[in-house]
């Protein structure tokens, strides 16, 4: 009878020992949950460090470490994921070193059109804008026309007579000149005259392919578990009749789902728009059961890129965590996570 009792109560231990250990696993193997986290981007394209000069480099770093800190500091202090995508995406629009509102590529007429759109995870509601010429801060329009409008996206006049009527700060089209950026249009132009380019032919010309993208995007996740995405361009040098690439297309260049993720894209629009890049990753997610990582794995470094597409992308699932995929040779990019850790990066890896 002793040995009986001895034999249960072993066996009761064994039991206990191995629940302890399943649930200890099972913590350690469930997603992290962060409080709030952003993410952004500047872009991904031919992004090389022995093209880069310190002083550039460090220019880089410094605005993309003053962007995402904007956010975080809106994040931290309780305010909502929309207002800390659009802040951090208006000090990346008000820099030169970017192709967005003040650092615009020029198109083949030597004129800045500029894209954006913005989504909120929490009820799917978007908004974009597509070729307008005199918004100083292309995201804060692509806000309005979510916020206060019956539509999702407007594009040329429309979209400018929409930002008037909103009080939308509007500028001189000059105010968008950059000379780099206009150097870059003379250079092509010239190549077009001397090898008798067609202008059809500039959309699959390698030096258009290779130029670097420099987008800008943003995701962010609120105290309240809510995400928001957004991305804003000048799209590709030297486009033509009214280009529009993938940055005010929801689905392609933006997307934001609580259930899912946020995502901003970066690269060759016409191939994110055929892809549906950003709302592949989120169903993926919730149709296949993917983790963020696994489906930004699939959606860029193989569907993508059989495609013929190059770019990347940001994003955060519904816990913060991060993904910062790309199949170029950079991407500017940074994350902070709620405890305040820096992630920034802008070659094939990331530096701290």
């Amino acid at each position: 009878m002793k040995n009986l009792l001895l034999l249960f109560l072993l066996l009761v231990f064994m039991v206990a020992c191995k629940q302890e250990n399943t649930e200890i696993k099972t913590a350690h193997n469930a997603p992290e949950q962060q409080d709030f986290a952003i993410i952004i981007h500047g872009g991904a394209g031919t992004i090389l460090k022995e093209n880069m000069t310190d002083s550039l480099e460090a220019a880089y770093k410094a605005k993309l470490s003053e962007a995402i800190k904007t956010g975080y500091e809106i994040l931290k202090n309780g305010g909502t994921s929309l207002e800390a995508v659009q802040r951090t995406i208006n000090i990346m629009e008000d820099s030169p070193l970017f192709n967005s509102a003040k650092g615009a590529v020029f198109n083949h007429e030597g004129v800045n059109e500029l894209d954006a759109s913005i989504m909120d995870g929490a009820t799917l509601n978007a908004g974009a804008i597509a070729g307008v010429t005199n918004v100083k801060n292309p995201i804060n329009l692509a806000y309005e026309v979510m916020t206060n409008s019956e539509h999702v996206l407007l594009s040329g006049k429309g979209a400018e007579t929409f930002a008037a009527e909103k009080g939308i700060e509007l500028v001189d089209p000059s105010y968008f000149f950059t000379q780099n950026r206009y150097d870059a249009l003379q250079r092509i132009l010239e190549r077009e005259k001397n090898d008798s380019i067609t202008a059809a032919s500039t959309f699959i010309d390698p030096f258009i392919k290779d130029e670097k993208f420099g987008t800008v995007g943003c995701v962010a996740l609120d105290k309240n578990g809510n995400l928001a995405a957004g991305t804003s361009t000048g799209g590709m040098t030297n486009k033509r009749y009214n280009r529009i690439g993938d940055s005010p297309i929801i689905g392609s260049g933006t997307y934001a789902n609580n259930a899912t993720c946020g995502v901003s894209s970066t690269g060759w629009g016409e191939y994110f728009i055929r892809g549906q890049v950003a709302y592949d990753i989120s169903a993926q997610m919730e149709y296949a059961g993917k983790s963020l990582k696994d489906a930004t794995h699939n959606v860029i470094q193989e569907k993508l890129t059989k495609l013929g597409g190059t770019g990347g992308i940001v994003a955060l699932d519904h816990y913060g965590n991060p993904s910062m995929e790309f199949n170029t040779e950079g991407m500017y990019r940074a994350y902070m996570n709620d405890q305040g850790e820096l992630t920034l990066g802008i070659y094939g890896e990331n530096e701290d």
